[in-house]
């Protein structure tokens, strides 16, 4: 069970690095409109969410729609800075969301398994009787 949520261990730091390397980046020059960011954000959403992390991982999808209509705001107030670093935190926060669902879902999977194994184990100790 833990090695499924240690396996995403690395993704979410990759996800982290990758989006304050992406910050720092930003303050050295004037940042545009960030549209693509914000669908980029917008799509990671809908995927987490088509995945069932609305269940499985409601704080985590909570916070990445929340960043992202924060963003919005930053955006229509074309502070861009702003819109951009949320719209990614949004982005990562989904992504985070996705991963836990799915950890989730193979930790049933292997417990399913499990008890099917013990299962069929018992059939075959009592046949063997």
């Amino acid at each position: 069970m833990h090695k499924h949520r240690n396996a995403e261990l690395p993704r979410i730091r990759y996800a982290l690095l990758l989006t304050a390397a992406l910050t720092l980046a930003a303050c050295a020059t004037p940042t545009p409109a960030p549209t693509e960011q914000m669908a980029v954000a917008r799509a990671a959403i809908a995927h987490a969410a088509g995945a069932g992390s609305a269940e499985a991982a409601p704080a985590e999808m909570a916070l990445a729609r929340d960043k992202l209509r924060r963003a919005e705001t930053a955006l229509a107030a074309k502070d861009n800075d702003t819109a951009l670093a949320l719209s990614q935190q949004a982005q990562a926060d989904a992504q985070l969301a996705e991963a836990r669902t799915e950890a989730i879902k193979a930790d049933r999977s292997a417990q399913a398994l499990d008890e099917s194994a013990r299962a069929l184990r018992e059939e075959m100790a009592r046949k063997a009787q």
